[in-house]
């Protein structure tokens, strides 16, 4: 088998299981905020928003920061520190007496990791350029599904297994993620010899800069657009499943849905983007999720909600391997792994604002009008893409 393909199985299992990592405490922090001594309602819904925002702020400030190690020191490295740091870290959350030290482990988890941000770099650096797309449209799989997946997967470890459980698998899952890296990964790394940059430096001599911060403005929607529906689901759920006995589990499996067909159209659309080009796919898919996202405002049962998920989870599966693509072939090669720790960080703001945003607008407009936000977002974005980017990114790709 080749190196780039062996990295590429070992990278999708480790973000697949970072991500889970990271987004599985959702549904259980609550009540584990509850277990740890907090009782009074409006106290745990404080403090669960703390406790989940504080390790998706922090990892946008310390993405750009791992990705310069990873320039300097080589990105194998920085995947063994990023998967041994969160085991550890997440195991000891099952251990914690009370709801502070959980807070300061979740703000510590968002210190140290980094995984995403060193497959991602090995990935891109390391794949024979005619396989990129496909290598990368591969990899989002996993970052997109385990993040999606992970709040359901947390969910039924602590219906079956217990609140801590939830911690103890997943850090027990990070150590074979350490083993498994350090066993198969293979890096060619040679240290570049220039002298380490600042910020403002790295953005002086990155050509093409309005570029790389659409695409990162790009990320940022993406994400927004999928976690806005997070904090509402199960009301919406509830709301169209009167009936129901079973709300909690169709809602992770409405949430679900558009992870479950990403893992099934991001290959093929990654395929797609090495043949057609990158820019196509990303305003193809920007257009197509906007306008699958309005009719979700709008349907009768939880169904119906289900299959528009499903629908715009094919439609998105192309931008975030089509957006990597991008950004690989504009950036300098020795600042590569900085500029993807930007992207990521993108990411992760997006995934803090949607998870805000996604309840302040249904509280202030009604839930339905999520959705329509968020598609006219979408396509303000897909607009964007095409006056500003579209005709200059045809010299890329």
């Amino acid at each position: 088998m080749k190196i780039w393909k062996r990295n590429l199985i070992v990278c999708w299992f480790g973000m697949f299981v970072t991500l889970i990592g990271m987004s599985q405490i959702a549904p259980v922090m609550p009540l584990y905020i509850k277990y740890l001594g907090i009782h009074d309602t409006n106290s745990i819904e404080q403090l669960s928003g703390i406790a989940f925002g504080v390790t998706f702020v922090v990892s946008a400030v310390f993405s750009p920061i791992w990705g310069e190690a990873a320039d300097k020191y080589g990105r194998k490295l920085m995947l063994l520190r990023a998967s041994l740091g969160m085991s550890i870290v997440i195991f000891c959350m099952g251990f914690s007496h009370n709801v502070y030290q959980l807070i300061v482990l979740r703000l510590l988890q968002g210190v140290i990791t980094g995984y995403s941000t060193a497959c991602i770099t090995l990935i891109a650096t390391q794949t024979e350029r005619e396989h990129v797309g496909f290598a990368l449209g591969t990899l989002s799989t996993a970052s997109v599904s385990g993040s999606l997946i992970g709040p359901t997967i947390g969910g039924y470890l602590e219906e079956i297994l217990g609140l801590q459980s939830v911690f103890f698998v997943t850090g027990t899952l990070m150590m074979i993620v350490f083993i498994t890296t350090a066993v198969f990964v293979k890096e060619n790394f040679i240290p570049s010899e220039k002298r380490v940059l600042n910020i403002k430096e790295v953005w002086n001599v990155i050509p093409n800069r309005n570029l790389i911060v659409i695409m990162f403005v790009t990320s940022f929607v993406l994400q927004l657009a999928l976690y806005s529906i997070e904090p509402i689901v199960t009301v919406y759920v509830t709301e169209l499943a009167r009936s129901s006995e079973h709300v909690a589990l169709i809602s992770g499996l409405t949430f679900s849905a558009s992870g479950l067909a990403s893992i099934i159209a991001a290959p093929r659309l990654g395929k797609l983007s090495d043949r057609i080009g990158a820019r196509k796919v990303i305003l193809m898919a920007l257009i197509a999720a906007g306008i699958v996202f309005v009719p979700q405002a709008f349907v009768k049962s939880p169904w119906q909600l289900m299959l528009l998920r499903f629908i715009l989870g094919l439609a998105i599966a192309g931008l975030t391997p089509s957006v990597n693509v991008i950004v690989r072939k504009i950036s300098p090669e020795h600042l590569i792994g900085r500029i993807f720790g930007f992207s990521i960080s993108a990411q992760y703001l997006g995934t803090f604002s949607g998870s805000i945003l996604g309840g302040q607008i249904a509280s202030r407009f009604g839930i339905r009008s999520v959705f329509i936000v968020t598609g006219g977002l979408l396509l303000a974005n897909a607009f964007w893409v095409y006056k500003a980017a579209y005709r200059k990114l045809k010299a890329f790709v």
